[in-house]
């Protein structure tokens, strides 16, 4: 563009289309709504000047053509959204091999000319026209963005169609409920589906542990992924986005529920599923592997009739299990429970169980609030994760409710040091804490293939043994080892229980916090630690010390 030097109001008036007087009155206008209102619009606006005579000055001014009139326009591909031609009123009608012809009545979007030169390397060439002209201009963009928004439509519900038709094909059902019936067979907690470059991985989580099972080819990929959509109630045709689902099914007459998960990744989804398997899990403290004197501590804690009782460890060490169970003991008709939980993983009869649900804004701390107006004796908060949930969790408490909840941290007596980093006051930890305890899983030595084994005397010493055999009163030490056989699928390992430590949190250990925040020694207070809690039953034969060393 040639611009000239003389202003539009200057070149309006040598043209006879306005006078001194107009463009003053004008001015002052324009004075009013600010600069970025231009002179010649206000022209217009008052009736001075036509659209015609605006843009026949503009055509002067910046050293451009003005098309008058259009007989028909089609606006070309320059690899640009087309929506913005139409909110821009900036159309290209045509380009040679260096440049691109812009139609519009507005030779001032210097930015957007800019960032077309920069899409196409080309460089702009702009013609002025009419506001009715740019009209038909804006029809032809409207239908043509209208046809691909139906063309891709159509495309999108073939992708669907096709997909659906290849989740319902026989050998791609008959692929997916294998695996699934095999994940059953083998005790299996999770199925982890993994899309790799050239092929599906097939990983099962037994007892802990993640194994590979099986590989799908790359052609089959989609298909499977198709199908565990279909079995979940996810979009079929959403694979940017992670998403959520259940599975209802029943194999070999069992009736399972899955929780399942999508996730993109760099070479197509992932897929986890988690076995909700309700016949396998135990909701009594009997029987989940708990030596005698630590039952009987969570009993005369949790029997209290208020305060918080927190257990600790990190995902999959059975705490939900745990508070599940002692729910499941509390549990009686003069009193009302209600849990918070994401998810909820099993149904508990006769207890009100609530699902968080961020994303309407159904947070633990939320959720906990209104639990509060329902009057229960009871309440169980999946997790505390942050000072609003403790800080509910901690009033729900001190008002009369006994709280069960879980936090992550490594040991029972760091739960009180990570409210403390949350930024609970001191004072409402000692008013309300009850007891705090950690837990681990461990596998178990396959009963069918165990054999004696000895402890290497290194090890013996290091963890003192002797000290423990001796303080337990252990009449029987054997420690053992799995083989592997079948019946284990060679690990050595079927079944996991559990190890842990817990203390009540009375005087004696508030002193010792008030003496160091950071306080962290069971052995102090008289109580053993989940490693040596580990190790008794090592030296039982329950357990092996290279497990309990792995989780501890």
């Amino acid at each position: 563009m040639n611009i000239k030097k003389e202003l539009i109001g200057q070149i309006l008036q040598s043209k006879g289309y306005c006078t001194e007087e107009d463009i003053e009155k004008a001015l002052e206008i324009q004075k009013t709504y600010g600069q970025h209102v231009r002179i010649g619009r206000v022209l217009m606006n008052m009736g001075v000047i036509t659209e015609e005579q605006l843009l026949d000055a503009l055509s002067y001014q910046f050293g451009v053509d003005f098309l008058r009139e259009i007989d028909d326009v089609d606006v070309i591909d320059i690899g640009l959204n087309k929506e913005i031609f139409v909110n821009n009123n900036v159309f290209p009608i045509k380009q040679t091999e260096d440049k691109i012809y812009i139609l519009t009545n507005d030779p001032l979007q210097i930015e957007l000319f800019s960032l077309i030169e920069e899409t196409t390397s080309k460089s702009v060439e702009i013609i002025l026209t009419t506001e009715e002209n740019l009209q038909k201009a804006i029809s032809k963009v409207k239908e043509d963005i209208i046809a691909k928004e139906e063309e891709l439509a159509l495309d999108i519900d073939e992708e669907i169609d096709r997909l659906k038709e290849l989740a319902s094909e026989a050998p791609v059902i008959k692929l997916v409920n294998s695996i699934l019936t095999k994940a059953i067979d083998f005790n299996a907690t999770d199925i982890h589906f993994e899309s790799l470059k050239t092929k599906m991985r097939v990983r099962f989580r037994i007892d802990g542990v993640l194994k590979t099972f099986d590989y799908i080819p790359n052609n089959l990929k989609l298909a499977v992924i198709a199908r565990l959509k279909l079995l979940s109630g996810m979009n079929i045709a959403e694979s940017r986005l992670a998403q959520d689902g259940r599975i209802a099914v029943r194999i070999a007459g069992k009736p399972i529920d899955i929780r399942a998960s999508s996730l993109p990744t760099q070479y197509g989804e992932s897929f986890v599923l988690r076995i909700l398997l309700e016949e396998n899990t135990s909701y009594s403290l009997d029987n989940l592997g708990f030596y005698k004197d630590h039952v009987e501590i969570i009993r005369q804690i949790t029997r209290k009739p208020n305060g918080i009782f927190l257990t600790t460890g990190p995902t999959g060490s059975g705490k939900t299990t745990t508070l599940y169970s002692i729910l499941s003991e509390l549990n009686s008709d003069e009193v009302k429970i209600i849990t918070v939980e994401d998810p909820i993983e099993y149904e508990l009869e006769g207890i009100n169980q609530v699902q968080v649900k961020a994303e309407i804004g159904r947070t633990f701390a939320s959720a906990l609030r209104n639990i509060l107006r329902q009057d229960p004796d009871i309440i169980m908060v999946g997790e505390i994760r942050d000072l609003e949930t403790a800080e509910m969790a901690i009033q729900a408490s001190l008002t009369g409710h006994l709280v069960l909840s879980t936090l992550h941290t490594n040991s029972a007596l760091a739960s009180i040091t990570r409210l403390l980093d949350m930024g609970v006051e001191w004072f409402l930890i000692k008013a309300s804490v009850i007891g705090v305890m950690a837990q681990r899983l461990v596998r178990t030595v396959c009963p069918y293939c165990a054999e004696e084994t000895e402890i290497p005397e290194g090890l013996w010493k290091l963890y003192n043994m002797d000290n423990l055999v001796k303080k337990y009163d252990l009449k029987n030490v054997s420690p053992k080892k799995g083989k592997g056989c079948k019946h284990c699928n060679y690990t050595g390992y079927k079944g996991r229980t559990v190890i842990s430590e817990i203390a009540p949190f009375d005087e004696k250990l508030q002193r010792k916090f008030d003496e160091d925040k950071n306080f962290d020694d069971m052995n102090e207070l008289g109580y053993r630690t989940m490693r040596e809690d580990g190790l008794l039953k090592v030296l039982e034969g329950k357990t092996t010390i290279e497990e309990v060393l792995r989780v501890t």
